[in-house]
């Protein structure tokens, strides 16, 4: 079982920057692909950004050149650095790690970007 933390969510004006972080305990042999998703009410949850176990990354179209992946293996911990926020970028972020049969979830942690 993975367990995962997740936090660096906050409230920040348009235009800020917030770091997210997610840390990992537990078995993650197995963990292939690991990523940020994003859902705000009345949407589903939405893929932001992904990392694999090597260096490829993924950034959705909405966020690419703002938002940017990265892991610390060693530390077993995933971030998210958000730049130039926008009030659309607002909701519940969770980081979801994958293996080729499940996903685990963190409890998530809130993001507002008020205008």
């Amino acid at each position: 079982q993975v367990q995962l933390v997740e936090s660096g969510g906050g409230l920040v004006q348009a235009g800020g920057s917030l770091r997210l972080s997610c840390a990992a305990s537990g078995s993650i042999l197995g963990i292939n692909v690991m990523g940020w998703y994003r859902q705000s009410p009345g949407k589903e949850r939405e893929l932001v950004a992904s990392i694999g176990r090597g260096t490829d990354t993924y950034h959705a179209a909405s966020v690419k050149g703002r938002f940017t992946i990265s892991s610390d293996n060693a530390k077993n911990t995933l971030l998210l650095q958000m730049n130039s926020l926008k009030p659309e970028d607002s909701g519940m972020y969770y980081c979801g790690w994958s293996s080729r049969d499940y996903t685990h979830w963190g409890q998530g942690t809130q993001v507002t970007v008020s205008s």
